[in-house]
């Protein structure tokens, strides 16, 4: 799957020259790359400026490790799910990028700052997570074309769509 600059694919594919890759093998988190959420999440954070980036939700790792490649640093990324952190260290590891992976429920934890937060999930979790970032920008999705997500401190910048999905780019309000 060719993503902005990347081409984002498991371990026993071969990614083509012009592209930087980005092997993602899923194991039991979510997240290879193909989704439309994840394709526009990643689409708006290769237009932003790179600093540090929080990745809520992580999967995979997908997104962070995109980052992470395109100069974020540092690059935390967050799950509930004890086999998406693994999976996030594992594909990090093969992607050759550091990032920091942790488990934990984004809620109700506190929540590191970031200039960048990205979370890929569902339209309530959203909902509740844009009144506890402390992140000048935020990317979200993981919500149909039609959901509005409550945004709280911020305001959206741009939307993008694709196969019935959305995605947008936040800025927090001042």
């Amino acid at each position: 799957m060719r993503v902005g600059p990347f081409w984002i694919g498991p371990p026993w594919e071969t990614p083509p020259r012009d592209v930087v890759p980005v092997v993602i093998n899923p194991g039991r988190a979510f997240g290879t790359g193909a989704h439309a959420t994840t394709r526009l999440c990643i689409e708006l954070v290769t237009e932003l400026e790179p600093q540090s980036l929080l990745d809520i939700g992580c999967g995979s790792g997908v997104v962070g490790i995109a980052g992470s490649l395109l100069g974020f640093d540092p690059v935390t990324a967050l799950d509930v799910d004890p086999a998406a952190i693994g999976a996030t260290f594992r594909n990090a590891a093969a992607n050759a990028v550091e990032l920091d992976a942790r488990q934990l429920d984004a809620t109700k934890a506190d929540l590191p700052s970031a200039g960048v937060a990205v979370a890929n999930v569902s339209l309530d979790v959203v909902g509740a997570l844009l009144s506890r970032l402390n992140a000048p920008h935020a990317v979200t999705s993981g919500y149909l074309e039609r959901d509005e997500p409550d945004l709280g401190f911020y305001r959206r910048v741009a939307r993008r769509t694709l196969d019935g999905w959305a995605a947008d780019l936040l800025e927090r309000a001042q």
